[in-house]
């Protein structure tokens, strides 16, 4: 530890510095009492103690010991010093303990963007709440964001880590790795002749109006959309003015239109709206995590390693790209 005080020991003021390892062992004789137990404790030899001790006193300028007395007394500046040096080495062993967790990834904070869909998944509760148990002094901030913005925070720096509903237009210096992909089924109102049946054909919604969130047609729900209809052998009409799934949902509801959405949506629950299995559909929609490939952030690289690892034991993994 520098010290920015000038200590005088031959009668000329000099710059000093203390270094750790002097109050190491300044501590280890105080609390052992004896050279010899302080210098076992230390695993040094004897005399390579005494001379530490000696240079310490050399840098205060004062002595530390009082050595007109057989057993190891401190004088008031060797109390003085004592007091202080615990705190010293207490606080240089902590802030080296922390800088040791955040370089492993430990501690620090990961900004997560997603899509609503993404909570209703299971699969972005499941993750953020088994990574808080595994490291718990990590901070997590969420924001919910439609998947176009997030791609671009995440490319910018300004979001970590974001969930989203592909199709979408990754950039090159992004990795998009598939951790879900899920069966379309047919949100309809409760007025509509086909909502109590147990499945159903896409082909026979046709006529139908395809409500889809306010995306270009090769993105997410509404790519998804155009695909399984495709698949189904006609061509939708679709209401692209769905601002978020709530939105549509009570679209729907009113009887405006009807949407195909991931079998997770099924929990959210509306009076007047009905969820209804495919039976004719192969299409399914995907969600996805996106990070930087470059990321160098030790707690975001240990967000991602822990993800890895909760697919591979769910068995669900599907990467896009490689680190």
């Amino acid at each position: 530890m520098s010290d920015p005080k000038s200590m005088t020991t031959t009668g000329r003021q000099r710059a000093t510095n203390f270094e750790l390892r002097h109050l190491r062992y300044f501590i280890a004789l105080v609390e052992e009492r004896n050279f010899e137990r302080a210098a076992a404790r230390l695993g040094i030899a004897q005399p390579g103690l005494s001379q530490q001790i000696i240079a310490l006193e050399a840098i205060v300028g004062l002595p530390l010991l009082d050595r007109t007395k057989r057993a190891v007394k401190l004088t008031p500046t060797g109390n003085a010093l004592f007091e202080d040096a615990v705190k010293i080495v207490a606080q240089a062993d902590e802030t080296l303990s922390q800088l040791k967790r955040l370089g492993r990834g430990e501690t620090g904070r990961i900004t997560i963007g997603y899509v609503a869909s993404a909570a209703y998944s299971g699969i972005l509760t499941d993750t953020l709440a088994s990574f808080r148990r595994a490291l718990p002094d990590i901070e997590l901030h969420l924001l919910e964001l439609e998947m176009r913005q997030q791609l671009e925070k995440i490319r910018q720096g300004e979001l970590d880590f974001g969930y989203i509903r592909p199709p979408a237009p990754i950039p090159s210096e992004l990795n998009a790795t598939v951790v879900l992909k899920e069966p379309l089924v047919a949100a309809l109102p409760a007025t509509h002749p086909q909502s109590s049946r147990a499945a159903i054909r896409l082909r026979d919604l046709q006529e139908e109006t395809f409500i889809t969130p306010r995306q270009p047609s090769d993105i997410g729900f509404h790519a998804n959309t155009l695909d399984a209809c495709g698949e189904a052998g006609f061509k939708p009409k679709i209401n692209s003015n769905g601002r978020d799934f709530t939105t549509i949902a009570s679209m729907i509801a009113v009887g405006i239109g009807i949407a195909l959405v991931p079998k997770s949506m099924d929990c959210f629950r509306l009076p007047g709206l009905r969820y209804v299995p495919l039976i004719d559909n192969d299409v399914t929609t995907d969600l996805a995590v996106v990070y930087r490939k470059s990321d160098v952030n030790p707690s975001v690289r240990a967000f991602i390693a822990h993800h890895r690892s909760l697919m591979r034991r769910q068995g669900s993994s599907g990467d896009r790209s490689e680190d």
